[in-house]
This record gives structure tokens, sequence and C-alpha cells, in this order.
């Protein structure tokens, strides 16, 4: 008996934290983002917190913030440069295998990809494609009908072998895709069971493993034509019926009873004439043999006549006994027709089809007629397979007075769907409706067994397109019983994410024959860990037969080279190593170390020297140490020396070696088994390699595991560790990841296999999703130059909160994570505070309850005692060194009872004493702090009544250690506050003033009085939830919220008025801003009316970008909304609070720096200018100098030159320079 798989659907929500080695990607080519130049040097330090465990910036197009499915759809996973998974392709259901196709002459064709899909990456593809890792491309390889469970490519022969459950090639279960040519019958054809594993042995040929015993060309059903095609629910019509009476109804002959010729029995047609019956059912049907019952009425009856099936408007050829001879003889080949007896003797004949063929309706065409013209008294057409449908309509007819037929019983509100593209109609039920109990609802398919034997159970899922219901689809729990006295099979979870029709096998093995007292029963109902809003679908069950004898048992070698099939199997090893186990043996997993042959699955051998493993060396069947495993092997890895194994064992065949449970090594060289850890808590199902940077640039490889397990057991010093079904092991530490303190990335979700490409990253299969920012929970920091987040050095674990006093009263938002902070530096007391509701863990290994302190050195520490655990911190502000810590807060201090608000003295790290008086009213809370500009006065803003004995609501000021109410007449909640210069305090929410609603105030200090902004009829949607200044005085600023119908709204306040985002760029309906802030930039984008053009708004919350979906940040520019941070929690998208900074954003400077390359050339001009000046300036300053001295010009007029020429002849001018003994003289 086979028990298939509960790999594939399985949707357990999985974490591992890794810290990833991020490899230069050469395979496909990733979409960088530019992202808007931010300045955030003005601001100081800058930080953002929410409720994440994961977190990015959005960097490539390719990236996502969805969550891993969790309703059994898988997809091919490569790494982004950035270091996050991204899906390269997505498939409508599990992907379990996958190999590189190396072509003969050393060319990639692709990674052939298989599993139990039937689309991947958009495109239709049963079970098989290719993926092209360089361009992403998916090529479907058509031909197949079923699920896929191996693959192997042979690059020797330029083959790949694919294994599976799946008709195709006119082949079962095993085919060859040969070059580029397509499908190719194996010499074999198949196999008669499924195929789990493939692989080469050390000689050179193929191995199958999996759940058969007989080649797919020695096998057939030991009993034909099992089922009666249900004929009594389709649409009759007919062609040339007679008018008589009691003859014209072509619906009489269905269902034939006492095969007498009368009135509402019999059907005939028109004296003399040609005439058609013709059936259209509501579900696709393959029909292998048609009887007929001729009428005798009055000497009438049909004489020939054709059988085409529809829609394929294909004419059957069939073959019959004929009654004279009683041999088999074809129907006439020209036109196919046949002949129908007029013998009164022969109550009806059979004909049986020559090839079987898939149809929904069919035409009987009669050409000729004995007497008067033609008729028929009955008709049935029967098939091989037994099908049980969930339309109670669509089984086997009651008119057919079958005792035990297939039936089934649907409970719930079901109803009907139709076919559409599907094979037939189908139930559906949304768990969504309010009438639906989720517990209650099932449908029951009972079949008609009529023999004992073995029978291959499928289930049928109706693809999702045609209904437009992927979305809402998710996973059926099914279980069965087969076998009377037996015991259910374990439950089985079938995802119904499928686009298209697909089918899964829930059990192979011996189904008992129907009796009074035993029916063999499939149950379909939803499975209980996953969103109950989803729609369940349920539309038939197949039992095929496969009682074959074929001489093997789970194990088949074959030779390429021979072209042929070895029909002596006691020549091959491995032929023969499957005959020597016990009956109904199952191999999963196939691996080959150093010329041996490692074989694993669910088996004994009849010798009982071993179980579950066992190796072939040299042709000799080996048991492995202590009698090998005590329970099923699911997967092997192959990694160095050993081999890791994973199943539902939990020690050896002997029960001698501790730490074996379900995860376990075998060490090759050693020929011992190896304990990793003490194993799993629960069943492996997929062991797949993942490189890992454990240790600081040196990367290694790591086993990741995946199944159904709740824990890492604990061993030596090391405690157990909670998990959902995935554990990373660490050969080199000898230790799971899990119990290694490591800064690492978060990543969710689980695995099913790889494959190494050569010249490209691994390419994974799975449900994961990831972002890049190691030990990032809850709170990271945001730095420009370059843009990026970098941990703040500790991590949060947010802590759901269930209490209604806990909600937010502005959006009824439960709050969880890190809600707010803020940074301090002053004097040299430098600390960093996260505030809201979470767990962490101190440097002193203590653990922190909802405020964290980071100091200068960064170090983590939390309060003292004093404060109930499920105290939210929701707002923070500081004076002097005082910590003013808000939101749903209670405890007691001091043997003092505080509420909503508590003061706490960082430079002394306790609480500050006195605390203000505590504040009371229904589900009190503190929302907003501010303090005064140039004032010691502390506003706070929330839901309250009263602070202490004092009536003050919605907004209190404390300073000098008592409460102050700030005028009069305000009432309701407060969510936001923000000073409009020193004596202007603007306030956000849902509010009142003397009785009037409105969403904003305004609270002039001087003269202690509120105004309402917005007027009574406001053109704010809804309350403001969130806050923040366009411009230095604050007479422009943004708001934010949610509408009266739920949908977010974005407005800007400006000139005395409101502007609104205009519907072609508004935020989806399923966003949630939690905050705003403005940003400065360094380059300047388009001019728009909302935004400065060196200015852009940043929104945080849960939000819905139009043309991307989901993101946890996003940039708007007055025109365009830009995904900018994208984070997840657990299996779901997570979600930023605020951005919370150092300093103020300086709206004078509307954002900031020049490029370098202007910065040096404005530089070198003002040097030269200075330069300039100083030489100037220094010219000026001697002429100054030379006439305080005395100096004087010189002349410059000219004399005449030639007025002396005269007075000393040239003679005596020259002649004396000859002279000697002194000076010359003039």
């Amino acid at each position: 008996m086979r028990l298939t798989s509960l790999l594939g659907p399985a949707a357990a929500e999985l974490v591992l934290f890794i810290h990833l080695w991020i490899l230069p990607t050469q395979g496909a080519a990733f979409d960088p983002v530019q992202l808007p130049n931010i300045n955030l040097e003005e601001l100081g330090r800058v930080a953002l917190t929410g409720d994440f465990d994961s977190i990015s910036l959005y960097n490539y197009q390719q990236q996502t913030q969805n969550p891993f499915s969790a309703n059994g759809s898988q997809a091919l996973i490569t790494q982004l440069p950035n270091g996050d998974y991204t899906a390269a392709a997505t498939a409508d259901a599990y992907i379990k295998t996958m190999c590189p196709f190396v072509r003969d002459n050393g060319e990639l064709a692709g990674v052939v990809v298989g599993g139990n899909f039937t689309s991947l990456g958009g495109i239709e593809t049963q079970g098989v494609a290719m993926y092209d890792p360089n361009t992403n491309n998916i090529t479907p390889l058509p031909g197949l009908l079923g699920k896929v469970s191996a693959v192997y490519c042979d690059q020797d022969t330029d083959t790949v072998y694919v294994g599976g459950d799946f008709k195709g090639a006119n082949s079962t279960n095993a085919v060859a895709w040969v070059g580029m040519t397509g499908w190719q019958n194996l010499p074999f054809a198949g196999f008669n069971g499924p195929v789990d594993t493939i692989t080469k042995a050390p000689n050179g040929n193929i191995i199958f493993g999996g759940t058969f015993n007989g080649l797919g060309n020695t096998t057939g059903p030991v009993k034909e034509d099992q089922q009666i095609v249900n004929l009594a629910s389709a649409n009759i019509t007919s062609g040339s019926t007679t008018e008589e009476d009691g003859f014209n109804e072509p619906r009489s002959i269905v269902c034939p009873t006492s095969g007498q010729d009368e009135a509402g029995s019999t059907w005939l047609l028109e004296d003399r004439a040609p005439g058609f019956w013709r059936a259209d059912l509501n579900f696709g049907f393959q029909p292998t043999k048609l009887r007929l019952w001729n009428t005798h009425q009055n000497g009438r009856g049909t004489k020939t006549f054709r059988f085409t099936a529809l829609p394929l408007n294909g004419i059957m050829n069939m073959t019959y006994n004929d009654p004279t001879t009683g041999k088999k003889t074809p129907c006439d080949a020209d036109g196919a027709r046949c002949p129908l007896s007029d013998n009164t003797s022969l109550p009806y004949q059979d004909f049986e089809f020559y090839n079987i063929v898939g149809m929904s309706a069919f035409q009987i065409d009669i050409s000729d007629w004995y007497g008067d013209g033609a008729g028929l008294n009955g008709i049935e057409l029967f098939q091989d397979d037994i099908y049980a449908y969930a339309v109670p309509d669509l089984n086997e007819p009651d008119c057919a007075n079958i005792k035990l037929g297939s039936n089934s019983t649907p409970t719930g509100p079901w109803l009907t769907a139709p076919s559409g593209q599907s094979q037939s109609q189908y139930l559906t039920i949304d768990l969504a409706s309010e009438d639906v109990e989720s517990a209650g609802t099932s449908v029951v398919f009972r079949p008609n067994i009529r023999q004992r034997g073995n029978y291959s159970v499928t289930i049928y899922t109706p693809g999702c397109l045609q209904d437009n219901s992927c979305d809402r689809r998710g996973i059926a729990n099914v279980t069965g019983i087969f076998t009377e006295g037996g015991s259910p099979i374990p439950p089985q979870q079938i995802s119904q994410t499928n686009n298209f029709d697909k089918y899964d096998q829930i059990y192979d093995g011996p189904v008992d024959v129907n009796t009074d007292s035993f029916r063999a029963t499939v149950t379909l109902a939803p499975y209980t860990q996953q969103d109950e809003e989803i729609l369940l679908v349920a539309q038939r069950v197949r039992f095929a037969p496969t009682n074959y004898t074929g001489g093997l048992n789970g194990l088949f070698e074959f030779d390429p080279a021979s072209g042929s099939t070895l029909t002596d199997f006691s020549k091959s090893a491995f032929d023969q190593a499957g005959t020597n186990l016990q009956p109904e043996a199952v191999v999963t997993s196939l691996a080959v170390v150093g010329g041996i042959s490692y074989i694993g699955g669910n088996f004994s051998d009849i010798a009982g020297i071993f179980q579950n493993i066992f190796s072939i060396t040299d042709g000799n069947t080996t048991s492995l140490p202590n009698g090998g495993l005590n329970a099923q092997v699911a997967t092997f890895q192959v990694f160095g020396d050993l081999l890791y194994i994973g199943g539902n064992f939990t020690n050896t065949a002997t029960g001698n070696v501790a730490g074996l449970n379900n995860f376990a090594a075998y060490d090759i060289v050693s020929r011992s088994w190896l304990a990793l850890g003490s194993g799993v808590r629960g069943q492996v199902n997929t062991i797949v390699p993942l490189e890992l940077n454990i240790t600081e640039n040196q990367p290694e490889t790591c086993i990741t595991v995946n199944g159904h397990f709740d824990r890492l057991e604990a061993f030596e010093s090391a405690p157990a560790v909670p998990v959902q079904g995935f554990g990373v092991w660490v050969p080199s530490r000898q230790n799971w990841l899990q119990n290694l303190d490591l800064t690492t990335r978060r990543i969710t979700g689980k695995l099913s296999t790889t494959t190494n490409i050569t010249g490209s990253e691994p390419l994974l299969a799975g449900t994961i999703s990831s972002q890049g920012v190691p030990g990032a929970q809850g709170a990271v920091e945001l730095t420009s130059d370059p843009l990026q987040l970098n941990s703040l050095g500790v991590k949060i674990q947010p802590e759901p909160v269930a209490s209604p006093k806990r909600k937010r009263a502005i959006n009824g938002q439960d709050v969880s994570g890190a809600v707010t902070g803020i940074f301090h530096d002053r004097e040299g007391l430098n600390v960093t505070v996260i505030g809201g509701h979470f767990a962490a863990t101190a440097t002193n290994g203590s653990t922190i309850n909802n405020l964290a302190f980071i100091n200068g050195t960064g170090a983590v520490s939390g309060l003292g005692s004093g404060l109930d655990n499920d105290s939210v911190f929701l707002a923070l502000a500081i004076q002097n060194d005082i910590l003013y810590a808000g939101g749903t807060i209670s405890g007691q201090l001091d043997n003092a009872n505080v509420n909503g608000l508590i003061l706490y003295d960082l430079a002394g790290s306790n609480f500050a004493y006195p605390q203000p008086p505590a504040l009371g009213g229904d589900n009190a809370a503190i929302y907003a702090i501010t303090t005064r500009p140039r004032s010691t006065q502390v506003y706070v803003g929330g839901n309250f009544d009263t602070a202490g004995s004092l009536g003050c609501p919605s907004v209190c000021m404390f300073d000098n250690g008592q409460w102050s109410q700030p005028g009069s007449g305000l009432e309701g909640s407060v969510a936001a506050l923000v000073w409009q210069g020193n004596d202007k305090l603007l306030a956000g929410g849902n509010m009142t003033i003397n009785g009037n609603s409105t969403r904003l105030a305004n609270y002039d200090a001087r003269n202690q009085q509120w105004t309402a902004l917005d007027g009574p009829e406001s053109a704010v949607p809804g309350p403001v939830t969130a806050l923040t200044s366009a411009n230095k005085d604050v007479s422009n600023f943004w708001i934010a919220g949610k509408s009266s119908n739920g949908s977010a709204y974005l407005m800007k306040y400006a000139d005395s008025r409101f502007q609104s985002i205009g519907d072609g760029g508004r935020l989806g309906d399923q966003t949630t801003i939690q905050g705003l802030a403005m940003l400065g930039l360094d380059d300047a984008h388009d001019k728009s009316e909302l935004v400065g053009e060196r200015m852009v708004l940043l929104i945080t919350g849960s939000l819905d970008v139009p043309d991307f979906g989901n993101a946890s940040a996003a940039l708007y520019d007055g025109k365009n909304f830009i995904p900018f941070i994208l984070s997840t929690s657990g299996n779901g998208p997570g979600s930023l609070s605020q951005l919370f900074s150092e300093k103020k954003v300086n709206f004078d400077s509307s954002g900031g720096r020049m490029k370098l390359g202007f910065v040096v050339l404005i530089g070198l001009a003002i040097a030269l200018g200075v330069t300039f000046l100083l030489v100037v300036a220094g010219i000026l300053l001697e002429r100054y100098r030379r006439r305080a001295e005395g100096y004087q010009p010189a002349p410059t007029q000219y004399f005449d030159k030639t007025a002396n020429l005269g007075r000393i002849p040239p003679e005596d001018l020259f002649g004396r320079l000859g002279q000697r003994g002194g000076a010359p003289m003039l």
C-alpha cells in the first residue's frame, strides 16, 4: 500500500533566521529601481518603527512584500543581488523536482521542472515545463496529464527521464524527453504504478523507484467495463423521430429494464428515414463499451449505425462479436458503420471501442433499418475506471437498479457550479458565508467497487481560472477508508489553487468490494489550519484498477544503450533486490555515492535482514548497520561523505542508536549512523541544501529540513526549540542554526527542492519570502548616501493584543510590534528609546517588555518592574532628561497607580518620582505627546476623561508636577498634536468642540480657547490618524486617516483649503496609513502643486500602492506613489508605524545637496574669485602706502630729444671713452 507524500500542499507557517551569502547573479537580469535621492543629513539619526520581522528597501522590480503562499502553491525562487528572494515563476500547485538539462553539445537547454501544477509562470502546462534561468521564460512541455514526481537529466543520452503519476505519449508514469524533439515512449511504456525517484546507476543505467510491480506494456485491468455512464442526467435530443405517441420520446431507451417493445420503452424513427440519437452530459467520460438493445416493434429495427464522439466530431471505430460466427469483428472501416442484428433471441449487442477517447457528448447516427423504419429499445455506456461525483445526479443512475452504485453525500450548503472548461460540474461552498459551519462541511464519495483488488485512487480538482476563484481557493483535507476493518489513511492536504484541472493521487493499494456492511469512502473537508474565508470545491474521485502481476516490486533498471527491456528481471541487481522485498514495497529515494547505490522508502526484505533503507554495491544487496531504520524514509540528500536522511523514523531497526528522530545522517566512509542533535519531532519530507554565511565572509552549505514537525529536539546543553516545520542544520557547528547566536536575515516559508546551474546561483523551489536587513525586527535605522536600512541592535518580538482595551480608539486597530521611538543626545547622554507592544532581550539576558533603551555603546535595557506586561506605548517625548511615555499603560509605581502616562529619568535609568496622577475614563489611552516650544509644558492627547481628579478630556497639559486643562469644550479622541509656532497647537483625531464634530482643532495657548479648523460639515472624510507639517510654520500640513466607508484618505491643507489626492493616484482601499513625514531631496522632481520640487512625502503603514500592491512605506512626490520599503511579519505583510529623527526637517533648505561635480566647480570658481579680489586689494593697499610715504608719480610727458644735441660734440663724447686712468667724464 502506498500513502502519498504530505509534502506538497501543507500550509504550515515556517520561520528561519539565516545570514545569507549574497552571490553575484549571473542568471536572469533583475530590474533595479531608481529611488528618489533622499537627503537625511539635516535630520541627524533617522529610524522607523513597525510590526515586521524582515524589512528591505524596494531596490528591484522583482521584489514584493507579499507573504509566502500558504494555500499549497509554490514557485521557482531566485536570489536578488540585495540578498532578498523573489519568485522567478509561480506555480498554481507544488513543485516536486528539478534538473538542469545540459544537452550533449554542452549547451543548457533549460531547467526541467516537475510537480503537480497546471500552470507555471502564468503559462498553462500540466505537471512539467522548461524554465530558462537567463530570461525567466517558461516553455510548456505538453502531452502529459497528471503529476511529475521525479526528473533526471542525462547529458550522455541527451535525454530527460520523467516519472510520476501521469499518462502521456502512450505511456503511464514514466516517459522520456529526448533532445528538443519532444516526448518519446520508453521501450517498456512506463509502469503500472507511480514513480517517485530516478537516478543513474554506476554502470550508466537508469534506475526507477516507486510503487509499481509491473511494466506499462505488460499490464491491463483484470475486469473491464466496470461502471455505467450516467445517461439519465444527460440532455437527450434526436432527429427524424416518429410522431406516434408512446414511441416519440428518445429518453425512454435510457436504463432499459424489461427489454420489451412497448409504448414508453421504445424509441422509433419516422418511416424509412435516417435519423440520430444524441446525449449531452454534464461531465467528461472515456467509454470502453456501448450496449444497444434493438427494437423489433412491428418488424422494425436499426440495421446500421455509427458512433460520433463530441465535441471532437470523431467517428469511433468499434468491434463486436458477430452473432453468426461468434468471432470478434471490426465494424465497417468505410465510415465506421456497425451492424445491429435483428435476431429476437439476442437481448442486446455489445460494441467495444478500439481507442479510448474522452468526450462529453456523443451521437448515434442511424443510416439503415429493418422493415418500415429504425428504432432502439435501450442503450448503455460503460467505462473501465470507477468514478464517484460530488454532484449526486452525475453518479450511476438509480434507474439502472444497481444495488450499491456510486454516490456521494454533501454536508453543508454546497452549490452546483457549471463545468465550464472543466470535465464535469462540481460543488462549491464559501466558508466565509454566515450560514456555513466549517467543522461540519464535507463531501463523502462512495465508489461502486465490484471486485476486490489494488486500485489507484485520485481526486480531481477543477481549475480556478474558469470561475475567477483563484484568490479565494485554499486547501482541502482528504481522508479515506478502503478496506473493511482497516484504518483510515493519514489525512492528505490537497491544494485547490490550480489554474486548470488537475488530479492528485491519494492512495494506491487494496480496496475491498462493496457489501451491505462496508463501502470504501473518500471524505473531502476544509483544511483546518488555514484562513476560514476560503472557497472550497469538490468534483470527483476516480478508482482505477491496478491489480497487475508484472514481476517487479518498486525498483527497475533500464539500459538506454540497448534500447530494449530485460524480460528476465533476475539479471538486474536492482530488479532482483526489489523482488526480494516484501510485496507492495514503496521506494521513495535513490542516491549514488562513490559507486554505491542507496535505496530508501517504506519496505522490508523477505529475509527480515533490513528495513526501509539498504545499499547495492557491485551487484550485491547490503544492509546498512543495525538493520536500517525502523520506519519510512522519505528523502535523501548527499553532502560530502554524509547521506542526510529524512522521514518518519525514530531509531535504527534494532533500536540501539539514540537521537535519530526523523532526521539523521549516515557516514559513508565509516559506515555508521550519526545523530544530528536529537532530530525533530514530526515527519521530515524534504532536505534542501542552502548556502549560508554562518561566519563573516565564510559561506558554507547548510542543510534545510522541511516537513510536518513542531520542535527541534533538545540535545546536550541545547534546549528544545519550537518551530513550524522548518529547521537548518549547520554541519560546521554540529548544531541547529536556531540555537546559534548570530545576527541573521529573516526568511519565512519552506523549500521543496533545489538544483545547481553551472555559471549561476542555485535555483530553489518552494514558498518563501524574505527581506534584507539582518537582525532588524520592529525597528530599523534609515541612512542616506548611500540610502540603506540598518539594524538598531534590538530584536523586537511583537506581542499581539487580545484585550479590547488595547485597541486604538482612532481606527480600531490592534497594536503589535514597535509603534514609536525617539532619539536623545544631550550633554553626553545618548539614548534611543523604542516603544510599543513587544518583547525583547536585554544585553544582560533579561526580558524587556514594551519599552526598550539603546545607549551609545549599543547596550539594550528596559524598564524596571511595576508596569503591567500588556501595557502598550504609543507616544514619546523628552523634556530635559525626563522621558514622557504614553499609551495604554497601567501598573503601580511607588505604591501609586499609573495609567496612560509615565515619567522616566534617562540620566538615572529609573522611574521619575512622583509620577503624574493617573488618567481616567473608559479605555484611557494617550496617542500623542508634544512639548510646547520655549516652555516646560508637556501636552498629551488621546482618549481619556480625567487626569487625576481633574476633568481634562482629550488633551491635557502637564507642568511642574501637576495637570492642567487647556481650554474647555474639547472632547473625543486625539491622535496627533503639532505646534504651529509657540502658541498655536493643532490637534487631529475624532473630536467635538462644544458638541460640534470636528477632525481638526486649533488651540490658542494665550487665549486658552479651542476652535474647529474644518467646521461642522468637514471636508475631512473621517477621523485623522496621522498628521505632519508641510511648511516651516505648519500653516500647511498633511493629514491621513480612514473615511467613513473604510477606505484610506490622504489630504493636504494649504492656503486655507483642503486638497485631496485624486482618484487616479489614490492608495487602495485596503490601505491603513499610520504615519506621515516630509523629507528633503538632493534632486528636484517634476513640479507639483502638492509637494515642493525638493521635498517628498513619506507615508508609512500598511499600504496598497497603485500598480504595485502591498508596501510598508511609499514616497509621494505630488503626482505618483513610489514603493519605498517592503516588510513582512510572520506569514503576512508587515507594516511601518512612523519615522522619528533627531532633528526636524528644514523647509527653508527644501532639500539639499548638490552633486559632487557641481560642488567642486563652484568651489573652484569661488577660489578663483577670492584670489582675484586679494590681488586687487593688494594693489590698492600698495598705492596707498606709497602715497603716505610721499612718493610722487614719475613724469609722464616727453621732453624734446633734440634740444641739447649741440652742447657736447660727438667726437668729444666718444673720444674720451678710450682714455684710461679714470671714469669716463661727461
